[in-house]
């Protein structure tokens, strides 16, 4: 007997029903895989990020180092990583605070050239006028 389902035949009895759901969630598990492994951000070294700005800029990508500056207001503020291949200033725009200085952290953001706060808090001019990552979170390591 031949059965019909949702995605039209399934095969012949309950040895095919069974095969076709397992080759089902083996290829859900597969294609999920995959859509995870490409929508993550690269995990690149600081060297390399000022090595190419051009690469970079307005991409995704993840730093792990430790916090060597930090600056904050009401859980806004910036914090410079180093990862001891070089010291990139990460903004602060979520509201999960600033790390403070020696702790290690792994970051996400997004890479711009220059970044300002409206005047709310009075960053060093490197922050302003040079590469910086936008966070989009953070996590101590």
């Amino acid at each position: 007997m031949v059965y019909f389902g949702a995605a039209g035949l399934i095969g012949r009895g309950r040895k095919g029903m069974s095969r076709a759901l397992k080759f089902r969630g083996l290829a859900t598990v597969v294609l999920g895989g995959l859509v995870f492994a490409l929508t993550g951000c690269a995990h690149r070294r600081i060297n390399q990020i000022f090595a190419d700005p051009q690469r970079y800029a307005n991409h995704d990508v993840g730093v792990t180092g430790n916090v060597v500056k930090s600056v904050s207001l009401l859980g806004k503020g910036a914090y410079q990583v180093d990862d001891g291949s070089g010291r990139l200033w990460v903004i602060a725009t979520t509201n999960r605070g600033v790390p403070r200085e020696g702790a290690r952290v792994g970051v996400r953001g997004r890479i711009r050239d220059g970044f300002n706060l409206g005047g709310i808090i009075k960053l060093p001019e490197i922050v302003r006028s040079g590469m910086v990552m936008i966070e989009s979170d953070h996590r101590a390591k």
